[in-house]
């Protein structure tokens, strides 16, 4: 294959413009059922890959593992290919009441509190997503009912720093809505790339709940968290399906 990229194991001649980007691998067994023609394409480190069809639109699905350097790599290696259109379907903490778990937080700009994107420029440059891709993501959650919130997360870097407790309430008191990992990775250097992007991001965590108990019983299916990822999912093919026919 020419220009194999190094992490990702993909090149051109997958012909595709838009990817969903899931953390973790197992989650594209559960993207596979809502496309058609699926191909599973590649598989190593963190990033296993498959294409498929969703209302004739040609689509992407990569993991991209935990955290913003990981998936930095990847935003930067689908870019090399000619993927223009990225959007996260990822999970994570609220910080704030209203957000139930199973719902879904469409995010409208991170606080960039990782260490990937303060790698590419100054922490005060923005990390918003692309405001069509973004716009289209609530449409399609309306059109579909699903519950949703629109706001601010923080992207951090570890669950272990012994601070969690003032860490959470600060933020939260700044009215930021949820925490993850990836987001203001993939916002800041996909707007430094030229990259369209958006998050969509499945509450996993009951508020003032433990985020390691609930992680642990999302990834066994055994809570509501299970029917937002299919809500995100879902949120985001739409969303997709949307912005290629507005092109």
């Amino acid at each position: 294959m020419g220009n194999t990229q190094p992490h990702i194991q993909l090149d051109e001649s997958i012909q595709v413009k838009y990817a969903l980007l899931p953390g973790d691998p197992a989650r594209l067994d559960r993207i596979a059922p809502f496309l058609e023609n699926v191909q599973e394409l590649a598989f190593n480190r963190e990033y296993r890959s498959l294409v498929g069809e969703y209302k004739g639109v040609r689509v992407l699905a990569i993991s991209t593992g935990i955290g913003g350097a990981s998936a930095g790599i990847a935003v930067e290696e689908l870019h090399n290919i000619g993927v223009d259109v990225m959007v996260r379907i990822g999970s994570c903490g609220t910080l704030q009441p209203d957000l139930k778990v199973g719902d879904i937080l469409i995010v409208n700009g991170a606080v960039r509190d990782d260490g990937a994107s303060k790698a590419y420029i100054h922490p005060k440059y923005p990390a918003v997503p692309d405001a069509d891709l973004m716009f289209h993501c609530i449409a399609a959650a309306k059109e579909n009912s699903f519950p949703y919130r629109v706001g601010i997360a923080r992207s951090h870097d570890s669950f272990y720093t012994g601070a969690e407790d003032e860490i959470y309430s600060y933020w939260a008191e700044q009215g930021v809505y949820g925490s993850d990992m990836e987001t203001a990775a993939l916002f800041t250097i996909g707007r430094l790339r030229g990259v369209k992007t958006a998050s969509i991001l499945n509450n996993v965590v009951p508020y003032d709940g433990d985020t390691s108990e609930s992680i642990g019983s999302y990834v066994d299916g055994e809570n509501l968290a299970m029917v937002g990822e299919k809500n995100e999912i879902l949120t985001a093919l739409e969303a997709i399906y949307k912005y290629d026919q507005s092109r």
